[in-house]
């Protein structure tokens, strides 16, 4: 009679296997997909992803599993295991090649064939994970991939994290399917897992499949297949009650014989098959279990005593017996049920010894296990040895292994053992060469770059605690500075003291580079007004200090904190902008990405602040550039897709700023840069009247920023956002609400960058709300000619109070002169001698009658309509151009009003601003001023401008050149920083809009119409 240890037959997954395949045929037409399988221990997930893999033809599968030690994971593991598979199948060079930028030094933290790995710090975890998923969506455009991921319920902190940036980050349409099993009977109420999988549950191509057990029906079909025949009724129905369906149980118990002395309880279930193998084998598998899930061969040999050939021998019984299987270079257990069955047998004795004999076997041979596995798996041995001297010093350097890795929540756990242990070591800051002050010191900055905040503020302050400053200023120069930036990165108050208290403690002496960092960090975080010079001081003394340290990376953002502080005195720009060149020649020196992301989201930042719409566009596309290099898109990339955005927007270019922010959005950033590149969809969707669309994207940002602390730069213009959607809905008092509570609960004063937009959109609101904006419009500088633009609007909105004065102090001026950084009130307007045009008119208005007020009104309007022309920002423009077209009929005169009115309406067709279309069309109506020309039929006809060539627009003549070029459609994307999706959409445009059937036509047809000769 035959028996089988595993049924060939795969039963009762029919419906499982289905939503598998049908996930695949969602990766396979470009649809990102991921699948979470959950399912008690035994009941078949490994078997189930087995046959889904025999299943799937024509594609690549990487098979990773996470490997449990003790209660924990090891660090990256299942990520190394499907790295070693792809260089052992095509080499080193080969998979370099498919890294985005043919860089592997993130990835060498994995895998020593890749070198040394690069710089530790907060960038090198990004670049690794960016690096690792860079990887996995070149891999998927040569052929669909699928991405296994076992045993995920044992991960680790940091391949948690890992595994959470693939699944909410890989490209949407990656042909890229990531599968993850887990025990869901593993996942106790605190079980790290548990929010990891709320978390992916929430996004949109993630789905959850949980493997029940069999029914009575699939055990027959199951023991059939074992037995080769139907088992009696009565095996049946015994096999069943005891196995209750889980298919591990039903083939445990199959292998059994004598139906009536099947054991009492799963543990002896599971040890029965392992006491029917050799006496020599048990004793082996014993010594195997302290080892964890899976063991290397020529580390159960350094164990056991046994050379090769006797090895094999010994374990070749379990082997066939089904208990082991043959796992690469080493052995896995069947089933990790069966290792815990054996490990739980031990005597307490035998336990000690055997992870004795584990941690001294690697303690001799180090090449056994690879980096940072070998450390972690040391220490490991020697914590459930007992031994707490060497479990001490073991996770001492196991810390600083994980480093290695960018394994920053290992890290943490292993430093935390060291102080959980530190008590029970009579000398051991003498055995690991560091006091216990500066071990917690350490344990505050790996936690802060895991992003545990709160633990590492708790760590700082123990630190302190301990830490003299007047006896040992250094050490709490070191604390408060890491207390200060964690401090920061939560939004908590005391960052500002920590790092004043630091420089203050090393004014005179310590260490250059640490003085030179302290200064750095505080320079960085001082932004109020009030405390620019000591900013612009401070960072000058840090790139004073940092080049006597010869330190070019912390002289490099050191010089990003001043020159951005400098240029915020928008109106001598020009003087300034040049050091970013400087800094960027010092980040290449010192090979540190952050600095040159840090440079680049400074100078775009810098530039749009001064109005300087086109260039901060060209220098936030060069830095997204540069973080695609770097292998940094998901993170500053995205935050630069910001600094791109915004210009675009200023340009009138929505569309081109929606391709961009969509783009952004599809790498799902994080929720912060999320809130800012919806801010900017949001006022393109309100510009174009798509309400609907605004208040969604109002409301997601809402959500964002309602969870922290974030500064004017997000919640003024979120504000104004606010109250415009209010106003188109026609809730007009609302508005007013919304208006007066931003102005009671912030400080216009912080930045008069965003609080001029904010003035401007509350003047809107009329008459009631006025007396509460002019106080702080008197206070505000006006730096700059975006700036001035923004208070010439202002100044008209208001008018005439903005002439007359409204209330105690000095009136508002119409125009401020040369552009310095002046307060209004020193420009004072002489009412009574009539009212000084500004300087692009060059003469005199009326004297103060009721004509007075609306050739002054009219004045103050071609004035603000004139600077938004100047910066190239036609949507400004064309408001202000139709204030100015009221303010002529108001006048009477019709002529200047028709004129203002055509251009204005030119501006805002271009736009596809409706709501502003109906308001001029309506305006003309009203005054029987014919569109495009003057009033009644005597004005001029409107020029038609020339027709788009076959009806294509701008961007689509764009995809149409690069397509004559011959560029595929990642490439396309690449040049025009658009996503490939829509590339794709642009050129099924061009094909319908050309009649062409292909693109090789489609080329042929633009070089026989000639239409990029004129680009040559």
């Amino acid at each position: 009679m035959t028996t089988h240890m595993v049924s060939p037959v795969f039963a009762g997954r029919g419906g499982e296997l289905a939503a598998l395949g049908e996930a695949l045929a969602r990766a396979r037409a470009g649809a990102a997909a991921t699948v979470l399988v959950g399912g008690e221990a035994g009941v078949g997930k490994t078997r189930l992803v087995h046959e889904f893999e025999q299943r799937a033809d024509g594609v690549l599968v990487l098979v990773g599993g996470c490997l449990e030690l003790g209660t924990d994971g090891l660090p990256f593991a299942p990520f190394s295991a499907v790295l070693r598979g792809l260089v052992r199948g095509r080499g080193r060079d080969g998979v370099t090649a498919l890294v985005p930028g043919g860089h592997t030094r993130g990835l060498a933290r994995l895998l020593p064939e890749f070198g040394e790995p690069d710089k530790d710090g907060p960038e090198a975890r990004a670049r690794l994970f960016e690096q690792m998923l860079g990887l996995l969506e070149r891999l998927a455009e040569d052929q669909p991939t699928v991405l296994v991921i076992e045993d995920a319920h044992w991960a680790d902190r940091s391949t948690r994290d890992l595994l959470s940036f693939l699944v909410r980050y890989q490209r949407s349409d990656a042909r890229l399917l990531i599968l993850v099993t887990y025990r869901s009977d593993e996942l106790h109420r605190t079980h790290p897992l548990r929010p990891l999988l709320a978390e992916l549950g929430r996004v949109g191509w993630v789905s959850r499949l949980e493997l029940r057990r069999l029914t009575r029906r699939e055990v027959v079909a199951q023991a059939t297949g074992i037995l080769d025949r139907e088992p009696s009724a009565a095996d049946i129905e015994l096999i069943y009650e005891r196995s209750e369906g889980n298919p591990l149980f039903v083939e445990v118990l199959m292998g059994e014989t004598g139906g009536d002395t099947l054991p009492e309880s799963l543990r002896d279930l599971l040890l029965a098959k392992v006491e029917r193998l050799p006496e020599e084998t048990q004793e082996l598998l014993r010594v195997a279990s302290a080892g964890g899930q899976r063991i290397e061969h020529a580390l159960l040999t350094a164990v056991s005593g046994l050379d090769d050939g006797a090895l094999s021998q010994a374990l070749r019984p379990a082997v066939a017996g089904n208990v082991l299987v043959v796992d690469g270079e080493g052995y896995a257990f069947r089933h990790a049920l069966i290792r815990e069955a054996l490990h739980d047998d031990l005597l307490p004795g035998e336990h000690t010894r055997l992870h004795t004999r584990f941690a001294e076997a690697i303690e001799r041979h180090p090449s056994l296990l690879p980096e940072p596995r070998g450390a972690i798996e040391l220490a490991h041995h020697w914590h459930a040895a007992h031994d707490a001297t060497s479990a001490l010093v073991s996770a001492w350097k196991a810390a600083a292994a994980a480093r290695r890795s960018a394994a920053y929540g290992e890290q943490l756990r292993m430093l935390s053992r060291v102080l959980e242990l530190w008590g029970q070591v009579p000398d051991a800051a003498a055995r690991i060469g560091c006091a216990h002050v500066d071990v917690l010191g350490q344990a505050a900055t790996v936690a802060h770059l895991a992003g545990e905040f709160e633990r590492g503020i708790a760590l700082a302050g123990a630190a302190m605690a301990e830490a003299d400053p007047d006896t040992d200023p250094i050490r709490a120069a070191r604390l408060l500075r890491r207390r200060g930036a964690i401090r920061y990165s939560l939004g908590r108050f005391g960052y500002l003291d920590d790092l004043r208290q630091a420089a203050a403690l090393m004014a005179d002496s310590g260490p250059l580079k640490l003085r030179a960092q302290v200064l750095e960090n505080l320079a960085r975080v001082l932004h109020d007004p009030d405390v620019w010079h000591e900013r612009i001081a401070t960072a000058q003394r840090a790139i004073e200090l940092a080049r006597q340290a010869g330190e070019p990376a912390v002289e490099a953002n050191a010089l990003i904190a001043l020159t951005w502080g400098l240029c915020q005195r928008f109106s001598r720009i020009d003087e300034e902008l040049g050091a970013f060149a400087e800094v960027r020649r010092l980040a290449l020196a010192a090979g540190d990405p952050n600095a040159l992301m840090g440079s680049a989201i400074s100078e775009s930042d810098v530039l749009e602040g001064a109005g300087r719409h086109e260039r901060a566009a060209r220098v936030a596309r060069e830095g997204i550039a540069e973080a695609e290099r770097q292998g940094l898109v998901r993170t500053s990339g995205t935050f630069l897709a910001i600094n791109l955005a915004e210009p675009l927007v200023s340009l009138g270019r929505w569309d081109e700023a929606l391709e961009v922010i969509d783009r952004a959005l599809d790498h799902v950033p994080p929720p912060p840069t999320q809130a800012s590149l919806q801010g900017f969809a949001t006022d393109i969707a309100l510009a174009r009247g798509q309400l609907d669309r605004a208040e969604e994207l109002h409301e997601s940002a809402r959500r964002i920023l309602s969870r922290g602390a974030f500064r004017a730069q997000n919640l003024l213009p979120h504000a104004c956002r606010e109250v415009a959607l209010l106003v188109a809905r026609g809730r007009v008092d609302e508005a007013r609400e919304a208006a007066e509570r931003t102005l009671r609960e912030h400080d216009f004063m912080v930045s008069a960058r965003y609080s001029w937009p904010a003035l401007v959109a509350f003047a809107q609101l009329g008459e009631p709300l006025l007396p509460e904006l002019w106080p702080p419009a008197r206070r505000l500088g006006v730096e700059g000619d975006l700036q001035r633009a923004q208070w010439l609007t202002f100044t008209a909105l208001t008018w005439p109070a903005a002439a007359a004065g409204a209330g105690p102090g000095a009136p508002l001026a119409l125009a401020a002169g040369p552009l310095q950084a002046v307060p209004l009130q020193a420009v004072p307007l002489d009412v009574g001698d009539g009212v000084h045009a500004g300087p692009r008119s060059g003469v005199e208005a009326p004297g103060p009658g009721p004509g007075d007020v609306a050739a002054g009104r009219l004045m103050a309007w071609d004035e603000a309509a004139a600077a938004w022309a100047a910066l190239r920002q036609p949507y400004s423009e064309a408001r202000a151009l139709a204030a100015a077209a009221h303010a002529a009929l108001a006048l009477g005169d019709r002529q200047q009003a028709a004129d203002r009115l055509a251009r204005s309406r030119e501006l805002a067709d271009r736009l596809g601003a409706a709501p502003l279309v109906a308001e001029l069309d309506g305006t003309a109506r009203r005054a029987r001023i014919v569109a495009g020309g003057g009033p009644g039929t005597d004005g001029a006809p409107e020029a038609v401008p020339d027709a788009p060539p076959l009806g294509l627009t701008a961007r689509e003549r764009e995809v149409l050149r690069l397509v004559a070029d011959g560029r595929s459609n990642r490439e396309i994307a690449g040049e025009l920083f658009i996503a490939v999706k829509t590339v794709s959409v642009h050129v099924s445009n061009i094909l319908a809009k050309l009649g062409a059937a292909s693109r090789g036509e489609a080329a042929a047809t633009a070089h026989r119409l000639h239409l990029f000769d004129s680009d040559a």
